[in-house]
């Protein structure tokens, strides 16, 4: 707290001089600036705790509560949004990322806006709550995952683990539905009709992302596919395009078989953001083989650690 305050205090001292800095200088800070307050107007209060209060006007929350959420002034706060000339340490861009729900992928693009190394990079800030969390847990043995608008998987249920491949064994960083499609054996082998479902993912991808075109993340996204993919280079080049549809999505799991399943999506805020995924039998015989990969994931969970790990 007391290095918060203290870099608050030396931000007033460098904003007093940089005003006007988001006119001149790196032009980062004014992507900053942008970044921070388009994930600001997305949150609503109730869901960081706070009351709405009844003669509220902006947007999702105030600076001064990301300001108190944060421990950091709210002057200081503001000049930041205001794309003024002043020094961010990581210990304070942590404290913003977790304010403000940023997922993985949104955290490491605040903290290459800001120059400054992230010191926990493979740590995911999803910004899924406690509640949810136990709520995916609640719904076993039916797979349920949480999910952002570009595909990246925020938390999941022990069944959702094992039901395309061992989730648990994916980097943090490619823990993305859409770069596992095209890119990891596992995941790849467990779609029955893989050709079909990659090229509407794809298209899915394609209609979300006209609302994000200009966000570095989305970018950076699509521009690493292409480097992996040349299936994926020529899928893009289609520039088909396809809304979310309801369908019953048919998966091999290298254990129990065959699985049929109907898939809901519930938004977990107001805001078309990051989307509470369930997955229910739609059969029996696929309820019987949920109900056995649910408890070959409790015993993967309970068994003990191999020697020298």
């Amino acid at each position: 707290m007391t290095t918060m305050v203290q870099e608050a205090a030396a931000g007033a001292t460098a904003g007093s001089r940089g005003a006007g800095a988001e006119t001149r200088g790196d032009p980062r800070r004014g992507e900053l600036a942008a970044f921070l307050r388009s994930r600001r107007e997305r949150i609503t209060p109730e869901q960081v705790g706070l009351p709405r209060g009844r003669r509220r006007r902006t947007p999702g929350l105030r600076r001064e509560e990301v300001a108190q959420l944060s421990a950091v002034g709210v002057t200081w706060y503001t000049w930041l949004e205001q794309a003024r000339d002043i020094h961010v340490s990581a210990q304070v861009l942590d404290a913003i990322a977790r304010a403000l729900l940023l997922d993985r992928s949104e955290r490491a693009h605040l903290f290459a806006l800001a120059g400054t190394v992230d010191p926990t990079p493979a740590s995911e800030c999803t910004g899924v709550p406690e509640t949810l969390q136990r709520m995916l847990e609640q719904l076993e043995p039916f797979p349920a995952c949480v999910q952002n608008s570009r595909f990246d998987l925020l938390a999941y249920n022990r069944t959702y683990r094992l039901l395309m491949c061992d989730l648990d064994r994916v980097p943090p960083e490619d823990r993305n539905c859409l770069w596992l499609a095209f890119t990891h054996d596992g995941w790849r082998s467990s779609l029955v009709d893989r050709d079909e479902t990659i090229r509407l993912m794809a298209a899915k991808f394609r209609a979300v992302m006209a609302e994000h075109v200009a966000e570095p993340a989305w970018k950076a996204m699509v521009k690493r596919l292409e480097d992996a993919s040349p299936e994926f280079r020529e899928i893009w080049a289609r520039h088909e395009v396809v809304r979310p549809g309801d369908k019953i999505k048919v998966y091999r799991q290298s254990r129990v078989g065959i699985v049929r399943l109907a898939s809901t999506s519930l938004w977990t805020g107001p805001q078309q953001g990051p989307k509470l995924l369930t997955y229910t039998p739609a059969d029996a015989e696929t309820h019987e083989r949920l109900l056995r990969l649910h408890a070959m994931a409790l015993e993967e969970e309970a068994a003990p650690e191999p020697a020298g790990t």
